[in-house]
């Protein structure tokens, strides 16, 4: 993500922008009022923008630091007071991660040094077998950028002397079935970094879409639940919202026992010849890869039962469907488990 995407992507009045789960960006704008003699003299101003990406398959985070915007108004002394940056990590899941840190951050710099500077960065990289989750090794952090300044005598400032900006937590993991499980051969650099964010996984309904099928059959799951089988009453499916996301399984068992219960349902409504010979085949949403998929009541009680849609569709249109909830998953690193969540969009 380049520095007019953070800023166009912030806009005015947003404290962070997510392009993908491997560039996102936060700001904040530092506001001095300062005082000679007890008394109002002046303002000055600063805006810091922090621009976090990971390259494909790395376990390095690039966080980009952006100091711009630099006003001054009346008399101030900003010129000569030092601003201190630091990319603080006060938590870490599981505790006791550590981690390798480079790059040039500055430490301590003026409003002068860092008006000059503008522009410096942080890499923070954290080794695989750090983590939780057994194969997934999973490891989450806290990343907070602060920012801290002081006046140089004999002026004073009213208000804050600093402040911290949000970024999404970074996450990393070395899952077995996700790229770079081997580091290429060099086991310390196996797996990859990613933020943690909830993404959204798009069908299109559009004609000639190939996955169209499948959209129009979530596309009335969605909508229109009362049409869809099996029934139920207010029948609502997950992965709708970021509050009810869906989660990705990786068991063969539990992907075979969704597929089951979702076939045993699209022979009860449509007989057992549904697939017309080998032309259809039963969709099913929430999909069979996911926790959320048509066997969750056998696996867990509290679920709602029946509460997920199946329908005979295209043999083709079911094939390319999965093609992109795979490819979806690869690209964004979605690991096994309820730790990770997505939501599916239907565009038309």
């Amino acid at each position: 993500m380049s520095y007019e995407e953070c800023v166009k992507g912030l806009g005015s009045d947003k404290k962070f922008f997510v392009k993908s789960r491997f560039a996102v960006c936060n700001g904040a704008s530092f506001l001095q009022t300062w005082l000679l003699n007890g008394r109002p003299s002046g303002q000055s101003m600063f805006n810091v923008r922090v621009v976090g990406t990971v390259a494909k398959n790395s376990r390095t985070i690039n966080f980009q630091y952006y100091f711009t915007d630099f006003v001054e108004t009346g008399r101030t002394g900003s010129s000569a007071m030092p601003i201190t940056t630091k990319g603080n990590i006060p938590q870490s899941w599981p505790s006791g991660a550590r981690y390798t840190r480079g790059g040039d951050m500055p430490g301590t710099k003026t409003f002068a040094q860092l008006k000059a500077m503008r522009t410096f960065k942080e890499t923070v990289t954290a080794k695989p077998g750090q983590g939780s989750s057994g194969s997934t090794d999973l490891l989450f952090a806290v990343y907070e950028p602060a920012v801290s300044y002081t006046p140089p005598a004999p002026w004073a400032l009213s208000g804050s002397m600093g402040g911290k900006l949000f970024m999404l937590a970074p996450r990393w993991d070395a899952a077995k079935y996700l790229a770079n499980s081997t580091g290429g051969g060099n086991p310390d650099r196996k797996g990859a970094a990613t933020f943690s964010y909830v993404p959204t996984m798009t069908y299109s309904a559009k004609p000639g879409a190939e996955e169209r099928a499948a959209a129009q059959h979530l596309k009335t799951a969605f909508t229109k639940p009362e049409d869809t089988k099996p029934y139920m009453s207010a029948k609502k499916v997950p992965g709708q919202t970021a509050k009810e996301p869906l989660h990705r399984t990786v068991s063969k068992d539990r992907r075979d026992d969704n597929r089951k219960a979702a076939v045993k349902q699209c022979k009860r409504y449509w007989g057992a010849g549904y697939t017309q010979g080998g032309a259809l085949e039963c969709d099913e949403y929430p999909f069979a890869t996911t926790y959320e998929g048509a066997a969750e009541f056998d696996h867990n009680p509290d679920a709602r039962k029946f509460n997920f849609s199946v329908k005979p569709i295209p043999k083709d249109d079911n094939g390319a469907g999965g093609n992109i909830l795979l490819s979806f998953y690869a690209k964004n690193r979605i690991i096994d488990g309820l730790e990770d969540g997505f939501i599916v969009k239907i565009v038309s």
